[in-house]
């Protein structure tokens, strides 16, 4: 009777039998630390005393949040870390223009269903999209793993989203993310596997449950979690040669708790400041907007791209706001270009920009100032979250933010369609 997260530990820690609650040593399958939690994590592991990493080819480097480099600082630690990967012999680096370590990390074929995964990053439970138990950690508890690769975990609970209801036009999965969000609150699956399931789950993409996955945080959640179908096998089977084991929670499981939310009537939600669980319609926020930032770890991926430029085609971006465009990957951006989307970006007046996490964490690329309103299509909106303490971040779709960008203020799809 056990849950997903209760077979992939049971595996982990290589016991026939773990329960929500247990305390266990897991064995993790891939590790993962960039340019920002790195040095920390690195300066950790040294103090530790052990000389070599427990498996360099576990550990995975991309260089995302602070490239090319902003500051002298930032410069600094991409030398720490270029050093560190040289020293261990590092396999899977990726200096700067690979993308969004979220993204990169499926799409490189370094997740696969049945894994544990652990990035000092707190959005690194995106990768439970392909059935895998993925969360983020600290810094010095990346140490350990460096050196161990194993870690310690409390077996969550589960809150399974039971999500049926067929999406109407210009509703996607990020809309379906923030009303589930705000019916449950940011502490309403406080260090628990937040898993997504049901009809409407199933006719997403990898790339729509990625989105579901990716603010699993957001509401307290330790994972988010989907599982593995033909969809999963088929993103997978051209990016990864490892072994892989699909697991599935048994819904009679006894730390299981199904949530049955019906979309059928959704409409475009927007997240308001200061909280991801402040989120109206769209056609209840009444807000000018500054700038709009179009990428991150949650909505720069292809599929985002297209939405915003089947809006964008032909038309101009508001002179009263800028755009800024960022694909999640080297990838995303090349099949962008092949596409067209670019060029339908930057015609609209859009800045478009290499992968990188952009303005989202509010210290590299496109921050706003003091009094300025951002709309984004990343995952978080606190004070401060992408510049100024005194500015305002509203997330949304791409599909709404390419909408607004053209308005010039937060509005639907449907009034520039």
């Amino acid at each position: 009777m056990p849950t997903m997260s209760e077979k992939i530990l049971g595996k982990a820690t290589k016991k026939s039998k773990v329960e929500a609650g247990d305390i266990v040593i897991s064995d993790i399958d891939i590790a993962m630390i960039h340019d920002l939690t790195g040095p920390l994590s690195i300066e950790s592991f040294k103090k530790i005393g052990i000389k070599k990493v427990w498996n360099s080819s576990k550990i995975v480097i991309p260089f995302d949040h602070q490239v090319p480099a902003d500051s002298i600082d930032s410069a600094n630690n991409h030398i720490i870390m270029r050093k560190f990967v040289k020293e261990q012999n590092i396999e899977n680096f990726y200096d700067v223009n690979a993308g969004v370590c979220h993204q990169i990390l499926p799409e490189l074929g370094h997740v696969v269903p049945g894994e544990v995964i652990v990035g000092a990053d707190s959005h690194t439970c995106t990768h439970g999209a392909l059935g895998a138990f993925s969360t983020g950690i600290g810094s010095t508890d990346m140490a350990m793993v460096l050196a161990e690769g194993k870690l310690w975990f409390k077996v969550p609970e589960t809150n399974r989203f039971n999500i049926t209801g067929e999406l109407k036009n210009n509703v996607y999965a990020k809309d379906v993310i923030l009303n589930i969000i705000s019916q449950v609150g940011a502490d309403g699956s406080t260090y628990k596997a937040c898993e997504f399931a049901g009809e409407t789950v199933r006719d997403m993409s990898v790339s729509d449950r990625m989105v579901l996955c990716n603010m699993a945080i957001e509401m307290g959640g330790k994972t988010g979690l989907v599982e593995p179908d033909n969809k999963t096998i088929d993103y997978i089977k051209n990016r990864s040669n490892k072994p892989y084991e699909v697991f599935k929670t048994d819904l009679d499981s006894p730390s299981l708790n199904i949530i049955d939310i019906d979309v059928s009537d959704l409409e475009p939600q927007v997240a308001c400041p200061h909280n991801v669980d402040n989120v109206k319609t769209v056609n209840e926020v009444d807000q000018e907007i500054d700038q709009v930032f179009l990428g991150s770890c949650t909505n720069g991926r292809l599929s985002d791209l297209r939405d915003a430029a089947k809006i964008l085609k032909g038309k101009k971006i508001s002179n009263k706001t800028r755009m800024l465009v960022i694909p999640a990957s080297r990838e995303v951006y090349l099949n962008a270009l092949e596409e067209g989307l670019i060029k339908i970006f930057v015609e609209a007046g859009a800045l478009v920009s290499a992968p990188c996490c952009g303005p989202c964490l509010g210290g590299h690329t496109g921050i706003i100032g003091n009094d300025e309103v951002s709309l984004s299509t990343s995952n978080r909106n606190f004070k401060g979250r992408q510049g100024s303490h005194n500015a305002k971040v509203y997330l949304s779709s791409a599909a709404v933010a390419a909408a607004s960008a053209i308005e010039g203020r937060i509005v639907a799809p449907e009034v520039i369609l």
